[in-house]
């Protein structure tokens, strides 16, 4: 062992060091040994040998670590054995006293690996050695053994069977005393040393609280409640010391303490357990309103501590479980009892305290605040607002929402009492109106009733977006979210070319949009607009946001900006066209400065998508730009496509979709496809969607190109994928059979014996049957020696006569008819049928009793009555293109929708008359087989169906 030790040290030593040509040999050693018998013994020794490296050991804990995922396991290849398992296990909790932390945590971890694998089976002593430890009088000992007991129970915690839940079930029933007396002695240490200004044992103390805390607090949310009733015990603790922590620390100004992390606690086990929390709910209420709304919070500066509480009296308002049915009768007692204690908390005076200290305290900007914005409001908001400042308005909507007659009144008379313009001098009330108007933003549904704000904005509003002083943009920049919020709940179109005017004046404050561009989404909301009122101002406003997308430096709000711009040319489409000249030419060099930043590409991705969609055809003069964009964003060999590969295949195909023709560098980016089609990702639909643009855009180059190697991949897709992605593998199919259907056929031949057999075998799932008969209905109308040939290889494959399949594949159609639900498709199968007549063949015959239901059903599809005249007409037909009329909400047909109508006028489901088909069909029969015989082969028909069939063929 010691021979082995010494060579394992110097491979690990060597394997520390900063020279590749020492560190790769030695790693490459190290990987050899992990295999060997005895080698996890000498890291074991390594690690615990405290004279050596401390880089050395941190290595030799983590090759132990990794070795228990990989050979632990009785099961895994090279699997330890179990003796030595057994000497490791002992050797692991021998001693608790590693000095330097991040090895003792690397330590705690990697035995909590082998308690999830084998505590309390193989491991018993684990449990009882870690609470022995933890009595002990050596602070690093008890520090060490209670940093290991949280991350055993932690992980223990996570199993999910539920014979090894019952298990630490048991387990938490039987030391959650033990652990809970643990946490009080320590917060006592706490306390006294912190009473006795000793910070260095206090932090000692604080640590192993914490430690002892976390690891109760897994326990509890395990325990059988019904067994113990100690957790109440537990949980009126917890507000006690939290209590005796927030006055001392406030007493002695101890601002070196971080926020005390007690609450989380009660809140874990409200979540775990709701209905057990009842009794403690009065008490919960109390102390969380006390700290946040009375005096006797004043001096908390604990911004986790208030967080915490607002998400504490938040949970116990909006718990399902403490709400009666609107039934009274059908209530659970403990929803009726914890009603109770709620409407008794919240009275009215209690909700108008809570009401009016939320918007006057906790909405409240502070002169810090201010401060920052005036010397960079470009960086204001990006993530240094308070972390209260969304719990408060979360917590303001949940108790608005929940007691709103009573909290209506407070706040519209808090609006009240801010009526008028506001003294520009008056910081204090310059902020107390930008709270209140925060509040009637967020409330904006719950007020509907109560607030007329059109009339609000024509005599308040307004007047305050045209004061132009310096010191009043903070009500500006309110104003405008404000209305931002009500446009979409109470706003008349007739103020929206007023709105607009406000607007434009507004943007020439640069720094006033850059903050109001922190909610795009609101800013936003404020362009939603009849396009004819906003195109007098397009011009303009889309000028301004280009010059700020110019202006801004920070990455965050040039991607806020581009939000917005990508809001205004999606609403206004192709009128965007004469004014996007200069976006066109500054994008390029915006995306060439993004290059090191992901997120502000994937912003730009989604501008250039919506700069498509309103350019159209005219799109076709971005591609020197836009098609090495999406050639990046789509290679999966490029580390960027992790961030920019979703965004990049929408741009792909709204390219497609509005390019005029194919070209050279077009067809060439598919190249990527086939690296995207075996990630089989969530993106599958949408990759999907540009082979079938490809199809529409030009189905003779790209399938020269690509159809084998898409047909290579499709196959291989089809052994392991969906019923839902199979359907999209054969759609694909299908739209190259209708777009080219003698080349579409040729170039997926290795894929149709695939569609044969599902329909000879009867798929049993209708979607996936429906597009094999609308695959198959293709081939056998519009390229019938190709089917014949297919019916020769499958016959052949099968061992059966071509009669006797062609038997079963029209007799299976007939039967799984109902599984096509697609007028179009139904048509398609009734004309592919018919189109077998005339037919000598006797299987033909046999089936034609049935060829003609389909076709009867079909008749009833596809035929409308003419009122006037009582004769039918083919609703599917189409003689001609016509451009259709827009309204001002309808977007444009793009060039691959006008492809598709093209292509729909040769489609013989949108150009032949089924009624003239079927006549024509049936008098090829009775010329060929003569009077006699086709009527024999009528009497085969159900009466009904003939009698239906003679009326929809009168007067032909």
């Amino acid at each position: 062992m010691d021979g082995a030790s010494s060579v394992v040290l110097q491979a690990l030593t060597q394997a520390t060091s900063q020279d590749t040509a020492v560190l790769k040999p030695a790693e490459e050693q190290l990987r050899q040994w992990e295999t060997q018998p005895g080698f996890y013994s000498v890291l074991l020794n390594i690690f615990n040998n405290h004279m050596l490296d401390v880089n050395v050991r941190w290595l030799a804990v983590l090759y132990f670590k990794n070795g228990i995922d990989r050979y632990w396991r009785r099961v895994a290849p090279h699997a330890l054995s179990e003796e030595e398992k057994t000497s490791l296990r002992a050797g692991l909790i021998t001693n608790f006293n590693e000095p330097v932390n991040q090895i003792a945590t690397q330590i705690a971890v990697l035995i909590a690996k082998v308690a999830r694998l084998d505590c309390p089976r193989q491991w018993p002593e684990l449990i009882p050695i870690l609470l022995e430890s933890v009595k002990g009088q050596d602070g690093l000992q008890q520090h060490r053994a209670l940093l290991t007991f949280y991350h055993v129970t932690k992980t223990l915690a996570s199993k999910r069977l539920a014979q090894d839940r019952r298990l630490f079930q048991d387990l938490a029933s039987g030391i959650y005393s033990f652990a809970c007396s643990l946490w009080s002695h320590h917060t006592d240490c706490f306390l006294q040393q912190i009473y006795a200004r000793d910070e260095a044992g206090a932090l000692s103390s604080l640590e192993r609280t914490l430690l002892s805390l976390k690891g109760s607090n897994i326990l509890l949310n395990y325990l059988t409640l019904s067994s113990s009733l100690s957790f109440q015990g537990f949980l009126n603790a917890v507000f006690e010391r939290l209590k005796q922590f927030l006055e001392c620390c406030e007493y002695l100004s101890l601002s070196w303490i971080s926020d005390p992390r007690l609450l989380p606690s009660l809140l874990d086990f409200l979540e775990y357990h709701p209905c057990a929390f009842i009794p403690l709910i009065q008490r919960s209420l109390e102390f969380a309103v006390s700290y946040l709304f009375t005096p006797a919070g004043e001096g908390v500066t604990f911004e986790r501590f208030i967080v915490q509480c607002m998400n504490l009296i938040k949970i116990i308002v909006k718990n399902d479980a403490y709400k009666p049915s609107k039934n009274l009768d059908d209530s659970k007692p403990e929803s009726l009892e914890a009603h109770k204690i709620k409407t008794a908390f919240f009275t009215h005076p209690t909700l108008t305290e809570i009401g009016r200290r939320l918007v006057s305290h906790y909405f409240l900007l502070t002169e810090e605040e201010l401060a920052m914005w005036e010397e960079d409001p470009e960086s204001f908001g990006n993530g240094t607002s308070p972390d209260t400042q969304p719990c408060t308005e979360v917590l303001f909507l949940d108790i608005f929402h929940n007691y709103n007659q009573t909290l209506i009144p407070v706040l519209l008379d808090m609006v009240q009492n801010l009526q008028g313009p506001t003294n520009v001098e008056d910081s204090v009330q310059l902020r107390m109106k930008d709270a209140v108007y925060n509040a009637v933003g967020l409330a904006a549904y719950e007020l509907f009733d109560n607030v007329d704000f059109d009339q609000w904005f024509k005599n308040q509003l307004l007047g305050e977006l045209q004061v132009g002083h310096h010191r009043y943009k903070l009500i500006r920049r309110r104003v405008i979210w404000l209305i931002g919020q009500w446009i979409s709940v109470k706003f008349k179109s007739d103020l929206r070319p007023l709105l607009y005017e406000v607007i434009l004046s507004l943007m020439q404050d640069p720094d006033l949009v850059v903050r109001q561009l922190k909610t795009p989404s609101c800013f936003c909301k404020l362009l939603i607009f009849r396009t004819e009122q906003f195109l007098p101002y397009l011009e303009s406003i889309f000028g301004l946001l280009f010059q700020l997308l110019q202006q801004v430096t920070e990455c965050d709000t040039k991607m806020q900006v581009l939000h917005v711009i990508s809001c205004v040319i999606e609403r206004v489409n192709i009128q965007i066209r004469p004014y996007v000249g200069c976006l066109v030419q500054y994008l390029p060099l915006l995306w060439k400065q993004s290059e090191e930043h992901n997120m502000l590409r994937c912003a730009i991705l989604t501008t250039l998508i919506h700069l498509v969609q309103g350019l159209g055809a005219e799109s076709k003069n971005l591609y020197p730009f836009l098609l090495p964009v999406i050639q990046l964003s789509t290679d999966v060999s490029q580390p960027p496509h992790v961030y920019l590969l979703e965004d990049g295949l929408e741009l792909w195909l709204v390219t497609l979709e509005n390019s005029p023709a194919i070209t050279p560098e077009l067809l060439r980016i598919f190249q990527n496809m086939s690296a995207l089609l075996e990630l089989s990702s969530e993106n599958l639909r949408t990759c999907f969607q540009i082979v079938n643009a490809y199809l529409y855009l030009s189905a003779t180059d790209f399938l020269q190109n690509y159809a084998e190697s898409l047909c290579r991949a499709f196959c291989n897709l089809l052994k392991d994928i969906t019923n839902e992605g199979q359907v999209q593998v054969l759609k694909v199919v299908e739209i190259a059979l209708k777009v080219s259907p003698i080349l579409g056929a040729h170039m997926f031949q290795p894929l149709l014996p695939h569609v044969f057999r599902g329909i000879v075998d009867g798929e049993r799932y209708p979607v996936v049957m429906s597009t094999y008969l609308g695959i198959m209905g293709r081939i056998l109308l519009q390229n019938s020696s190709f089917f014949s040939s297919l019916l020769t290889q499958m016959a052949s494959e099968c061992s059966q006569k071509m009669d006797q399949l062609l038997g079963s594949v029209i007799e299976m159609w007939v039967d799984r008819m109902d599984n096509i639900t697609q007028p179009e498709r139904r048509k398609l199968s009734s004309l592919a049928l018919l189109s077998l007549l005339p037919s000598d063949n006797s299987v033909i015959q046999d089936k034609f009793c049935g060829i003609i239901n389909i076709s009867v059903e079909a008749l009833h599809d596809v035929m409308t009555e003419d009122s006037e005249t009582g004769t039918f007409k083919d609703c599917m037909l189409m003689s001609h293109f016509e451009e259709p009329k827009l309204s001002d909400d309808e977007e444009p047909p793009t060039e691959q929708d006008k492809r598709k109508k093209l292509l729909a006028l040769e489609d013989p489901v949108h150009s032949v008359s089924l009624q003239q088909f079927v006549y024509e069909k049936l008098k090829a029969q009775q010329a060929m087989m003569g009077d006699q015989g086709f009527g024999v082969l009528m009497e085969t028909v159900d009466t009904e169906l003939v009698r239906q069939l003679q009326e929809f063929l009168q007067g032909l």
